[in-house]
C-alpha cells in the first residue's frame, strides 16, 4: 500500500473543501479503495498506485476547475469526476471568446459590454501597449484589471503593477495619516473595487503581501525595470509628458502597458499641461502600440451617466464657440 500526500494552498482550502466538507466528502466517497484524511492543508492518500494515480488527476482537475471560475459545488465536483470523455481536459485551455475575459468571484462572466471594450479585448492579443482614452463609465479601468487579472491566471505573466499619478480631484485631501499604501488607497479605489470583482478575498490579500499585486505611485516607477508584469496606469490624464516618457519607458521583457485616461477630467494644477493626447499623438503610429478611443455609447453604469455627459459636452462646445466668437 502506497502513501502520498497532496498539499494545497491555505487560500484556497475553504472552498475546495466547500459547505460542511461537501465537496471533500464527494471526492472521499468516489474513491471508496482509497484511505482519504485531510487535516488542515494536506489531503493524505492511502492505496494501490494506479488508485491514487486517478485520484491525482481528478485532484488537479478539480484544482484548476476552481482556480478558472472561482467557485466549486458539490455538483461541480461530481461532474468532473464522473467525466471519463475527458470534457474537463482543456479547462487550462486560455479563455479567448469573442466577449468572456475571465470569471470574477462565485464564476462571475466578465465580458466586453460594448464594440470598443471589445477592441481593448482584441488590442491586447496584438500589442504589449494599449492607450484606452474615453469618458468616465466606459468600462476602460475595468476592462484592463479584468485583462491584467487573466493574464496572471494564465501564467503569462508573474505580477500585476498598478500606478496612478496622486492628484486630487477638485478637493484638498488634507494630511493623510499611515503608510504608503494607506496613502495612496483613496486614489486607487477603483482598481480596487475592479479587484474585488474578480479574485477572492483571501487571494487578493495574498497576492498584495507577496508583491504579486502591486500598488505604487507614478513618481516612484523612476528607475525601475518592469519585466514580466501587467502595468496599468489609471487616470493618465493627470501626468505630464514628462512624467508619461517616464513611466512608459519602464517596459521591461514580456511585458504589457495598459494606459487609461479622460481628457475631460483633468485635476493637474493651472501651471502643469496633460501629457496624455500628446504622446498618444507621438506614438500612435508605432507598431505594437494600439489606441482605443471610448465615447459615450460605451457608458455602461446608469442611464444617467450618459445624459449627463451629453450635458456637459453641450456645455463646452457652447463655452468654445463663444470665445471663438470673441476672438
Amino acid at each position: 500500500m502506497l502513501e502520498r500526500i497532496f498539499e494545497v494552498d491555505s487560500q484556497i482550502i475553504i472552498d475546495l473543501f466547500g459547505i460542511n466538507n461537501a465537496n471533500i466528502n464527494t471526492l472521499i466517497h468516489h474513491f471508496p479503495k482509497l484511505k482519504i484524511i485531510s487535516r488542515g492543508t494536506e489531503i493524505k492518500v492511502l492505496g494501490e498506485r494506479d488508485e491514487i494515480n486517478e485520484f491525482q488527476k481528478k485532484l488537479n482537475l478539480i484544482l484548476v476547475y476552481l482556480e478558472k471560475f472561482n467557485k466549486l459545488s458539490a455538483n461541480d465536483v461530481e461532474q468532473i469526476l464522473l467525466d471519463n470523455n475527458n470534457n474537463f481536459g482543456n479547462i487550462k485551455a486560455v479563455i479567448r471568446g469573442k466577449e468572456l475575459i475571465l470569471y470574477g468571484r462565485d464564476g462571475k462572466a466578465i465580458k466586453a459590454r460594448t464594440p470598443n471594450q471589445q477592441k481593448l479585448v482584441d488590442a491586447t492579443f496584438k500589442n504589449d501597449m494599449i492607450f484606452s482614452v474615453g469618458p468616465a463609465g466606459t468600462g476602460k479601468t475595468y476592462t484592463a484589471v479584468a485583462l491584467a487579472v487573466r493574464a496572471l491566471k494564465e501564467k503569462e505573466i508573474k505580477r500585476i503593477i498598478l500606478t496612478r499619478p496622486a492628484v486630487e480631484a477638485g478637493e484638498n485631501l488634507g494630511f493623510l495619516p499611515g503608510d504608503l499604501r494607506d496613502k495612496l488607497d483613496p486614489y486607487l479605489q477603483p482598481l480596487y473595487d475592479a479587484l474585488r470583482d474578480m479574485i477572492p478575498t483571501s487571494k487578493l490579500l495574498s497576492y498584495f503581501e507577496d508583491g504579486t499585486i502591486e500598488i505604487a505611485p507614478l513618481a516612484f516607477m523612476r528607475g525601475r525595470t518592469l519585466d514580466n508584469a501587467y502595468v496599468i496606469l489609471d487616470e493618465a490624464q493627470n501626468a505630464t509628458t514628462g512624467q508619461l516618457k517616464m513611466f512608459l519607458t519602464r517596459m521591461g521583457n514580456n511585458a504589457k502597458f495598459f494606459i487609461t485616461g479622460d481628457h475631460t477630467q483633468i485635476d493637474l494644477p493651472r501651471n502643469q499641461n496633460s501629457g496624455l493626447l500628446r504622446t498618444i499623438n507621438q506614438l500612435k503610429n508605432i507598431k505594437g502600440i494600439s489606441v482605443v478611443m471610448m465615447d459615450k455609447s460605451d457608458v455602461v453604469r446608469h442611464k444617467l451617466v450618459t445624459k449627463i455627459i451629453e450635458a456637459f459636452e453641450d456645455m463646452e462646445a457652447e463655452t468654445a464657440s463663444q470665445k471663438s466668437n470673441k476672438n
